[in-house]
């Protein structure tokens, strides 16, 4: 009998630089998340008025609707400003939250000029998702997933 090893799907990494110190473009990226995060991209029952990222490790990382509740996202893996941030995802491909499940969303600010910041991105562990995974992995490369929304962190942090 012959083993079939299963194919990981291979992250979603981004690179984008913002016109920003690196201070500055982690504070955009996290206290600021809901001035740029979509209405849109909500998993709650009443529509987006927050998204939200505690700033600390343990944090939450959630929505808040209109009528006042909160739905869970995921949480703060590592805190490290303004270097590096790690988010826990633990929304299903039916993009619903699911506490048993942990994909990883790392995001690293590096300056390489007075007003420039280089954004490395990567939502990891995709696998985790199962049979969903390779359909995840589409859904977060598509125009409407990772990279328009960091068009659209970029696009903040130039006016913030």
């Amino acid at each position: 009998m012959i083993a079939v090893a299963s194919i990981m799907p291979e992250p979603v990494r981004k690179l984008i630089t913002v016109e920003a110190p690196a201070e500055r473009a982690f504070e955009v990226f996290t206290s600021q998340f809901g001035t740029w995060w979509p209405a849109t991209h909500s998993i709650g029952s009443s529509p987006l008025k927050n998204a939200v990222i505690e700033p600390r490790t343990g944090g939450r990382w959630c929505e808040v609707g209109e009528d006042g509740s909160e739905c869970e996202w995921g949480e703060v893996i590592a805190w490290e400003k303004p270097t590096r941030l790690v988010l826990a995802w633990r929304i299903d491909v039916d993009w619903r939250y699911d506490p048993n499940l942990l994909t990883e969303v790392e995001v690293r600010f590096t300056q390489v000029s007075e007003n420039a910041t280089q954004v490395e991105f990567e939502h990891r562990l995709l696998e985790n998702m199962g049979d969903n995974a390779a359909a995840a992995r589409e859904s977060f490369s598509s125009p409407g997933g990772w990279p328009g929304l960091l068009a659209a962190y970029a696009e903040k942090v130039k006016v913030a």
